[in-house]
């Protein structure tokens, strides 16, 4: 099977989402993280696209969705691109699943609509762990943002001679993966240049993380007000350290976090079934 795409309007942007159909069926919505787009998705959509009505939405400067002047990708921005994507979809109440990036954008949407999300499972996406640079004084933030944009607007972004080229870049990010499973990564993730080489669609820009973009203490006042069951997910392998031993989850009023062997980063790629299993069984139960 494969889903159609639609595209919608959120700040005065075009952005892209994959409708895997199944009409009448609860609304199920994938998030994906940073430097990602929606196919991604593609092997957990084909799942859970017999239980739910499943939309992968392309976030904005990543896949097929436009990239936006001045480069504003906040986490504010991502959540209003959500919100305007479930009021397309126009159910009351919608299951949601995000990874990394993802992951925190559907919890905050959560923590700001609790009434809109039944439940939520979250890939490795409680926000960056206390000890990286993100949580520096603000005057080391902007500093670093605005050097590291200075270097963007100097850089062409990378290009690959090949389709296997590009395909080998993706398994180096994530050694887990099957070779089918990166190919098609690669294939929906780049674009041809006039030469025959390849570029990611993502904007480059994505790279300078904005440095008002993740205030910790406000993250967690958000989470907190989540009233629906949240199932976590963690890669054993991954190089996020477990978010119940520095602290991460405490904000949490209703979850369980499912540690998966053998997976790093990227769980739903890396231990596929055991992570539809837990999915399924989560978003189906009472709890």
């Amino acid at each position: 099977m494969e889903p159609i795409s639609h595209f919608f309007y959120s700040h005065r942007l075009k952005l892209q989402f994959w409708d895997w159909g199944s009409e009448g069926k609860p609304p199920l919505v994938l998030v994906h993280g940073g430097l990602d787009h929606a196919r991604n998705w593609d092997w957990v959509a084909r799942e859970l696209c017999r239980d739910y009505h499943v939309y992968a939405i392309d976030l904005r400067g990543h896949g097929n969705s436009q990239h936006a002047p001045g480069a504003s990708y906040t986490l504010a921005e991502h959540i209003l691109d959500l919100a305007a994507l479930i009021d397309v979809i126009g159910e009351e109440q919608v299951d949601l699943i995000g990874h990394s990036l993802g992951g925190a954008i559907v919890l905050a949407y959560a923590g700001i609509f609790p009434e809109r999300v039944r439940k939520l499972v979250s890939i490795e996406g409680l926000g960056p762990p206390p000890n990286l640079p993100l949580h520096d004084p603000a005057s080391k933030r902007l500093r670093r943002w605005i050097q590291k944009v200075r270097e963007l607007e100097k850089r062409e972004p990378r290009s690959y001679e090949s389709l296997e080229a590009a395909v080998q870049r993706m398994k180096e990010a994530n050694p887990h993966l099957r070779d089918d499973v990166a190919r098609n990564l690669t294939l929906h993730g780049t674009n041809w240049n006039s030469d025959g080489s390849l570029v990611w669609k993502f904007d480059n820009f994505i790279r300078a993380f904005s440095p008002v973009g993740y205030n910790r203490e406000e993250a967690e006042e958000i989470f907190s007000q989540i009233t629906c069951p949240i199932l976590l997910f963690w890669g054993t392998e991954s190089w996020s350290k477990d978010p119940e031993k520095d602290g991460r989850t405490s904000c949490l009023q209703n979850y369980r976090l499912i540690m998966v062997p053998e997976a790093g980063h990227w769980v739903h790629h890396d231990q596929l079934e055991q992570f539809l299993d837990g999915t399924k069984a989560f978003l189906s139960g009472e709890n």
